[in-house]
């Protein structure tokens, strides 16, 4: 395909938006912005075919929108329509997709501003698109319309099975934390010390922490009711609650413990809900401490073995601590327990995830913004408790199984990108044919 490069500027009219998205009144013409979802209008100021590009919000700069009827465009983007309808006619929909396509290149020559940036109309205007005559354009528009159905196709199957993975996932921990999982290894192994001998060790092990004032003694907990056993556990496991097996349980410090002076940029990390990802966690320059706040807050230091959970928003939100994060903090947005040796911190963190512990925590959880977690209803959490040789079989079946799931997330996410590159290397050909 023959094309040449051609200035914006020589192609198209240049408009700049009107309606500030806060003065928008729903209505029955489109109101398109720099977003990807449009909005509505109760009046209109342009008509036909256009081009709406995102000109001046940071997220969405170069974003660009294909819009035929009546409209009314934020005063963040520019309007593009034919210039020269005689001497360079446009197909407006194949140029939506050359637009979308180079759009990383077209910001990056274009925009201006280093806090706040935004595209310069000057230099937009002299950037140069491919230009091709209208028989090629609408040639190719018909192989793009193909190929962004067939990507459509796609992407809404990978979207399914994503969903499906993450239900595969769920389903594995409710089996894992009712016994199911392990019904075979409980077959071969049948003579372990159950759980409730677990409980009355690890009592006797709070006792002599508390004697030796390295904990302190706990409240009595309520025993647990028939209307909190939603299912039935194999013989040799016992319902009980968090607080009996845990060996401390403490939030982070309170916000006006720590001060604009604390914060350094290379120091102790602390640990809040935005430092735990996928169960792991990742460490944030911008909130770290130094040794002299560290020390002050001593009671605050994590151990290797803690389990830190968020206090606040996502509750789903937990990582244990490894022996790297040894000596770090615990944020003030967090929790941290310390649990007996006789349960395993992998058997509590895929407990805690699972669909059974947030469905009781979220629907229990304080709070009228969001979420929020607080130790009366951490202390009180029913829990299923395995024996600890089973434990362990447990966390192996997990996660050779999530490894399985692993895999399969990543060739969904693969094929995702595939198909992204799919619209790439159509426009490509179209470029350099």
């Amino acid at each position: 395909m023959e094309n040449k490069l051609m200035p914006i500027g020589k192609l198209f009219n240049l408009e700049k938006g009107q309606l500030q998205s806060t003065k928008c009144t729903p209505g029955e013409y489109d109101f398109i912005t720099a977003a990807a979802e449009w909005k509505s209008h109760n009046e209109y100021n342009h008509e036909g075919e256009a081009l709406i590009f995102a000109a001046a919000a940071s997220g969405s700069l170069g974003r660009t929108h294909y819009v035929d009827g009546k409209f009314i465009s934020s005063d963040l983007c520019f309007i593009l329509t034919p210039k020269n309808e005689q001497k360079y006619p446009l197909n407006l929909a194949f140029y939506h997709f050359v637009f979308n396509s180079l759009r990383p290149v077209i910001v990056t020559a274009t925009k201006s501003g280093t806090s706040k940036e935004s595209i310069n109309q000057t230099n937009f205007k002299k950037y140069k698109l491919p230009y091709f005559n209208i028989d090629q354009q609408d040639l190719w528009m018909g192989t793009l319309k193909n190929t962004q159905v067939k990507k459509e196709l796609l992407i809404s199957e990978l979207s399914l099975q994503q969903t499906l993975l993450k239900k595969l996932r769920q389903s594995i921990l409710q089996d894992a934390i009712s016994g199911k999982l392990t019904q075979q290894w409980r077959k071969k192994n049948p003579d372990v010390e159950p759980a409730s001998e677990l409980l009355k060790r690890i009592k006797a092990e709070k006792d002599r922490l508390v004697k030796e004032k390295k904990i302190k003694k706990q409240k009595p907990l309520p025993p647990i009711t028939e209307d909190e056993i939603p299912f039935e556990l194999p013989k040799g496991w016992a319902w009980c609650r968090l607080g009996d097996v845990c060996l401390n349980m403490s939030t982070g410090p309170f916000g006006s413990m720590l001060h604009k002076s604390d914060y350094v940029g290379d120091g102790i990390p602390l640990v809040n809900p935005i430092n735990l990802i996928n169960n792991k966690i990742y460490p944030n320059n911008k909130m770290m401490v130094n040794e002299k706040t560290k020390s002050r807050l001593s009671q605050f230091v994590l151990k290797a073995g803690d389990i830190v959970i968020a206090r606040r928003g996502d509750l789903s939100k937990c990582a244990i601590v490894s022996d790297r994060e040894a000596g770090w903090l615990c944020g003030t947005g967090s929790f941290f327990i310390s649990i007996s040796k006789y349960i395993s911190q992998y058997f509590f963190l895929y407990f805690y995830i699972s669909n059974f512990c947030q469905g009781i925590l979220n629907n229990n959880s304080v709070g009228s913004t969001m979420n929020n977690l607080n130790q009366k209803l951490l202390q009180n959490l029913p829990l299923p408790f395995a024996p600890k040789e089973e434990q362990k079989n447990i966390i192996d079946l997990i996660q050779k199984a999530y490894n399985i799931c692993d895999e399969l997330e990543s060739q969904s996410t693969k094929s995702q990108q595939d198909s992204e590159m799919l619209m790439q290397a159509v426009l490509k050909e179209a470029f350099e044919g």
